[in-house]
């Protein structure tokens, strides 16, 4: 009986995919993910070692000094999983990770990354068609950080965002590729359907008021935020307002079902509600930490930011039912 059970698990041992070979554009991405890393970790790393660099004088950072002490501390630790994750997607012991600790921190990663890969190029674009913050934006922006430190750590983002996709889709084509594979097949079960349906209401309200934000809208914004507006700020609303959209387009489609494809409504569910959930849920604590302007935050922020935020969970709760069907084909 003993024998026969170590055979068994010795043959099941055996039919798990391999890790993808490691060619030299593997290990090229592998040090560009990990070296990227670096100047963030650095940087937060000497901040709370009580280091002041990148920080200038009046800046609300040198305020608060424990929900900042706090979050540096969390933000230290988000970017440090991504050197574990990269250890994941490129060592043969990655394939025998179990799915969810994976799965979930690369689910972040992307709703992280996305919206500054497409949002930091956007304001550099702006910037250079003249259409930047103007002298009274400026004028009314409280000391946060040095301009060279947002450029140093987006830079980093991107870096990070096409390094780890280059990483992540041959592994996950290599273990979970099955799942993708074919058209979309029968629709999911009615109850499915009805959080795709609340998923996609709470996403397109919640792209209009990003949208009526990023053209200049002033409802529920504080006296600050109005008076520091401008095309930069209003690409970052009209980036969430278009990752929204994403998400309410990809989580119908899977719920539809049909005879489409199912690798490009799963991108769009993933990227959609990844990047829907992470970011509201980073916005809604934000706002209910402390405000270095006194001011209340409003309701209609509170709202969107939590509405955001459940439009990314309800969309993951569709993605997660998809592909656990799958498993069935």
């Amino acid at each position: 009986m003993t024998t026969r059970a170590v055979r068994q698990s010795d043959t099941a041992y055996d039919t798990k995919p391999s890790a993808p070979a490691l060619g030299t554009g593997h290990k090229i991405l592998r040090a560009v993910a990990l070296a990227s890393a670096v100047p963030y970790l650095a940087m937060k790393a000497a901040w709370l070692g009580g280091s002041r660099i990148g920080i200038p004088d009046g800046s609300v950072l040198l305020e608060h000094g424990l929900f900042f002490a706090v979050a540096n501390a969390v933000t230290l630790v988000m970017d440090a999983t991504v050197i574990l994750l990269v250890l994941v997607l490129t060592r043969p012991w990655g394939m025998r990770v179990p799915s969810w600790p994976l799965v979930v921190p690369a689910f972040v990663a992307t709703g992280l990354l996305i919206p500054i890969f497409t949002g930091f190029p956007g304001q550099i674009a702006v910037k250079a068609l003249g259409m930047g913050a103007d002298e009274a934006a400026q004028a009314a922006q409280e000391p946060f950080l040095d301009p060279w430190v947002f450029n140093i750590v987006y830079i980093g983002f991107m870096l990070q965002g096409l390094a780890l996709a280059g990483l992540f889709v041959p592994y996950a084509r290599e273990r979970w590729g099955t799942l993708w594979q074919g058209v979309l097949g029968k629709g999911l079960p009615s109850s499915t359907g009805v959080v795709a349906g609340a998923s996609a209401v709470l996403g397109l309200a919640v792209a209009a008021v990003q949208l009526y934000w990023a053209f200049g809208g002033t409802a529920g914004l504080s006296a600050n935020q109005i008076a520091v507006y401008s095309a930069e700020t209003g690409v970052v609303n009209a980036v969430h307002a278009m990752c929204a959209l994403v998400a309410v387009a990809g989580v119908l489609l899977l719920a539809r079902g049909g005879q489409r494809a199912a690798r490009w409504p799963l991108v769009l569910a993933w990227t959609g509600s990844a990047a829907a959930l992470s970011w509201g849920a980073w916005l809604l604590i934000a706002v209910l930490g402390p405000d270095p302007d006194g001011e209340q935050p409003s309701a209609i922020l509170h709202l969107a930011y939590a509405g955001q935020m459940i439009t990314g969970i309800l969309g993951a709760v569709v993605l997660t039912r998809f592909l656990a069907s799958r498993r069935t084909v």
